[in-house]
Order: C-alpha cells, then sequence, then structure tokens
C-alpha cells in the first residue's frame, strides 16, 4: 500500500514507519517543521510538508494513497491550557480525511486513547461508545471521544474504519512523556512519590509493540473496529515509584491527595486516575502479541535516568 501517515515524526510515528516500511509498504508522512520532514525523510519515507491546518493537502495525500494513518494532535497547544482548540482542530482534519476516503473501501486508522473510558475497572474495547453516559467527559476530551465515534461510523460510508486506543504511558527509550516527567518530578522533590496508597493503576503498552498494532489495524482491522494497544493491563503507580526510587537511590513516598497538586504539578490527576485496561479482543482479531519489554522491566533497562535533566 502507499500509506499517507500523520505525525510521522512524532513518538508513535517515528516507529510506525520504520514498520510499515519493512513490510513493505510506502509511506507519505506529514511533517509540520523542516526538521520534522528531514527526519521522516531518514526513515525511507516522503515527506510532506504541513500541519493539521491544511486540509486540502491532507484531502490530497489521502486521495493519493491506499490508506491514512492518523497519529497527529496538537499536544503542545492542548496541554497550554487550549484543549478544545486542539481538538477542535482534530476533528476537523478527521472529518476533511474521511470526506476523501467516503466510498473507497480505504482503511482510516486513527489513534484515541483508554484514559477515561472505564474509569475504577478494565476498560475493554466495548466500553466506551455511549457518550450520553459519559458524564466525566467534557469540553476538549468529549469532543476527541465525538471524533473516535464519527470515525467508527464511517463504516457504514464505505471506509474501512478504525480506532486503536493508546493506553496513558507508551513507553520505550526516548520517551519524554509521563514516564521521563516522573522521573524529572522524583530529582526535583528528592523522592519518588506516588498518591495515597499507589494501588491506582496505569495500562501501558511499548513504542515498538504499539507501531506493529497500527499496521495490524491498516492491514486487516475490519470496519467500525475498536482496538487497545495494550500489553500491560495495569501496573500499579506505587510499583512506578519503586522502581524510580531505587534507580536514583531515593525513599519512595506516599503523597496525601490533597497535596498531589503541589507536589506532582500538572501531572496530579493523571496519576490519580485507576485507568487499567484489557486487550484481549484485539489480540483475538489481529493475532497482535506483544514481544518488547513491560513498563516494569522497561523502567529497570535505566534508560530514563540517563539524562540527569530529563
Amino acid at each position: 500500500m502507499r500509506v499517507f501517515v500523520t505525525g510521522a515524526s512524532g513518538w508513535i510515528g517515528s516507529a510506525v514507519i520504520p514498520e510499515l516500511i519493512a513490510a513493505g509498504h510506502d509511506v507519505i508522512g506529514l511533517a509540520r517543521s523542516d526538521a520534522s520532514a528531514a527526519a521522516v525523510a531518514a526513515t525511507g519515507a516522503e515527506a510532506l510538508r504541513g500541519t493539521l491546518l491544511n486540509l486540502d493537502a491532507l484531502r490530497a495525500a489521502a486521495a493519493a494513497s491506499d490508506g491514512v494513518i492518523h497519529l497527529a494532535f496538537q499536544h503542545d497547544i492542548a496541554f497550554s491550557g487550549r484543549f478544545q482548540e486542539a481538538a477542535d482542530t482534530d476533528r476537523r482534519a478527521v472529518d476533511a480525511l474521511a470526506e476523501t476516503l467516503a466510498g473507497s473501501g480505504r482503511p482510516l486508522v486513527i489513534a484515541s486513547g483508554t484514559t477515561g473510558v472505564a474509569l475504577g475497572r478494565v476498560a475493554t474495547e466495548r466500553d466506551g461508545h455511549d457518550l450520553s453516559a459519559s458524564e466525566h467527559l467534557a469540553g476538549g476530551p468529549r469532543t476527541r471521544a465525538t471524533t473516535a465515534e464519527r470515525v467508527l461510523s464511517l463504516a457504514a460510508r464505505d471506509v474501512r474504519s478504525s480506532v486503536l486506543r493508546l493506553p496513558p504511558t507508551v513507553h520505550g527509550d526516548g520517551d519524554h512523556g509521563f514516564m521521563a516527567a516522573l522521573v524529572a518530578i522524583a530529582r526535583q522533590r528528592g523522592v519518588s512519590g506516588y498518591i495515597d496508597d499507589g494501588s491506582n493503576r496505569w495500562a501501558a503498552v511499548h513504542r515498538l509493540d504499539a507501531a506493529k498494532l497500527f499496521r495490524l489495524a491498516l492491514e486487516k482491522a475490519t470496519a467500525g473496529s475498536t482496538l487497545h494497544a495494550i500489553a500491560d493491563e495495569g501496573v500499579p503507580i506505587r510499583d512506578v515509584a519503586e522502581v524510580i526510587g531505587r534507580h536514583l537511590h531515593m525513599p519512595t513516598v506516599a503523597v496525601p491527595r490533597d497535596a498531589a497538586g503541589q507536589h506532582f504539578g500538572w501531572l496530579a490527576d493523571f496519576l490519580a486516575m485507576d485507568t487499567p485496561a484489557s486487550s484481549a479482543r484485539t489480540r483475538e482479531l489481529l493475532e497482535w502479541e506483544p514481544t518488547q519489554p513491560g513498563l516494569i522491566e522497561d523502567l529497570d533497562q535505566g534508560h530514563y535516568f540517563l539524562n540527569p535533566s530529563a
């Protein structure tokens, strides 16, 4: 296939492209800067300069492709307090891709998340589709959930659409996300903390396992599929904190919930969530089996602790 990938130089995209090329696909990757374009080209893909705001460019690239993987999201804007703006931009981009692919039978795979799908219990691929029952979702998060449901509905318009939900942490060497942030906070505070008793769980997946699943979804997922890229169903946050404390040679401590905001800053609300998730149905549908290290094993490999400024 000739595959159009948005977010091609990002944390996930930079693993998806080599996975696609190794499987024999040709890739054109959307890159929003010259540096990103150079990184995309270095993987052997064709780089297309542009952003999610360039709807005509998105339509043209999708029209010239046999399938689309949509990974891009304006995370910098979202985490600057403008989540709704980022979610609205994403919705318009997805609508442009959908319009182009409608009636073609071609695949459209978009990235979504498992966070908040079923709080406090193990989320499955069947959860999270009744937005009328999702009172905890509002604003930008609700817009993103609505966008995912719109993608699934494209099955009725002859698009082989699928939504691939990612867990809170997609880990691996080079990760600058939540795990790296926890390490940085521990270094700053002098202790490795968790909230309350630390029994709340995070699902997790290694970046390379997630990349393989995106390829399988492109190649084989049936129209209207919801997929979960979950390797670790639920890792207690206390276990994560203990690994960090051991590697940084500092104590592991419980942080009371009412002090979590002061201790963890912007990460506090995320860190307090209990968001386990299952991928049993996905593994059965696509014969996907994670082979990379789990979260605790990956942390124990030490690469998260090599950069003192992280």
